[in-house]
């Protein structure tokens, strides 16, 4: 799949988002450098294909990863400038918490934050589920963006 751009500058808030998960009791906020351990086993057992890139989010100061948490346990993540700068991603939610508007707020809390750094735009990388980024940040498919930063990666 191929990659999407998002106008940062038309970003919906982030609050309401964040009061809707929070009700439920998930907490979205920027992960914290001692957390690296505990969030890159999480992604290890979850998304494992991602750890590297969450490994560079997490050499960033500030971290560039948002995690959702609910108690002391991880359920979701979400990384941008991890791959290049102005991407955002990778991310992902535990499968059993999908569909509560919890991968949103991760969505738009990292990419609140590219566009607190100055971005105007942030790109999706190779992203799968378009139709989820084009409903929550208006996201649009970049031409000819297949298979693009991706080609040729080394994989094992």
């Amino acid at each position: 799949m191929g990659d999407m751009l998002v106008r940062l500058y038309e970003l919906p808030e982030v609050g309401p988002v964040l009061e809707r998960v929070g009700s439920a009791g998930v907490v979205v906020r920027r992960a914290m450098a001692p957390e690296r351990g505990a969030v890159l086993e999480w992604v290890r057992a979850h998304f494992p294909a991602w750890v590297s890139e969450v490994e560079v989010a997490f050499a960033r100061m500030p971290v560039s990863c948002f995690v959702a948490v609910t108690g002391r346990s991880v359920i979701g993540f979400a990384c941008y400038d991890s791959i290049c700068p102005n991407f955002f991603g990778p991310a992902g939610v535990q499968e059993s918490h999908r569909g509560k508007g919890i991968g949103t707020a991760l969505l738009l809390a990292a990419l609140h934050a590219q566009k607190a750094q100055g971005y105007a735009y942030a790109i999706v990388g190779g992203i799968g589920p378009a139709e989820f980024y084009a409903k929550a940040v208006g996201a649009t498919l970049i031409e000819r963006s297949h298979p693009g930063i991706y080609d040729g990666l080394l994989t094992g």
